[in-house]
């Protein structure tokens, strides 16, 4: 049996990639940031983790593989994320009647703020 342990992400400034998602999810670092990598993970111990690696490649505007944020307070959480220095994305791609926001991180990363309280997740 295997589990996910860390979901690992490019940006092309670790620091500011680190600091954005730390605020978002309240994470820490597992070490401190060295040559260009970092492992975050959550404050109370438990949990996936967050890996950060500098990283040259373009951002994929529909990316294969995407971070969603799970939530019952969708509008305040893409408040605060944005407050944060998330970017609102124009996706063309909603379905009729969305449980989901795209947003990007400072590096330009999709993730999706998911409303749980929209139907089963």
């Amino acid at each position: 049996m295997v589990r996910i342990g860390t979901v690992v992400m490019g940006a092309s400034d670790v620091r500011r990639a680190a600091s954005f998602w730390k605020s978002a999810l309240g994470y820490v670092e597992r070490e401190p940031l060295e040559d260009g990598w970092v492992v975050l993970v959550p404050a109370e111990g438990h949990g996936v983790g967050l890996a950060l690696g500098r990283s040259e490649s373009p951002v994929q505007e529909v990316p294969r593989v995407h971070l969603d944020l799970y939530t019952e307070e969708q509008d305040a959480e893409v408040g605060r994320l944005l407050a944060l220095g998330a970017e609102r994305v124009a996706w063309e791609l909603y379905p009729p009647d969305p449980d989901f926001v795209v947003l990007a991180d400072p590096e330009g990363n999709r993730f999706c703020v998911i409303d749980t309280t929209h139907g089963q997740v």
